[in-house]
């Protein structure tokens, strides 16, 4: 599957993994889980999930590849709000979550239960 494909479903799936998470927690307030959520699904918060987990040796070099194939995708574009290097990189990210989903979802949950904490 294309790899731009893999990170926008990648998106999705993180994004809806987060929301679960921070009303797991008990907050309530939109205005809170907004703000609250940035954090995590901002291209500088996804980076920051994907380092620690590379810094942690938790993927595999099968999911390294992934994440190195979303992050030298072709699209040259990126969000006004964040650099090149840290769109791109967040886009690896969103790719290796949009791969696990659709082909090992214990694996998605596995990652993201070690993130979500």
């Amino acid at each position: 599957m294309n790899v731009n494909t893999l990170a926008y479903l990648g998106d999705a799936v993180f994004e809806l993994y987060v929301r679960n998470y921070l009303i797991s927690k008990g907050i309530v307030n939109t205005n809170s889980l907004q703000k609250e959520a940035i954090n995590y699904v901002s291209s500088k918060g996804q980076v920051a999930i994907l380092n620690k987990l590379i810094e942690d040796n938790i993927l595999t070099l099968e999911e390294l590849e992934i994440v190195k194939r979303g992050r030298n995708n072709s699209k040259s574009t990126h969000p006004k709000n964040t650099d090149i290097i840290t769109y791109k990189k967040a886009t690896g990210f969103e790719a290796l979550i949009g791969h696990l989903y659709l082909t090992n979802k214990n694996r998605v949950n596995e990652l993201l239960s070690k993130i979500l904490r």
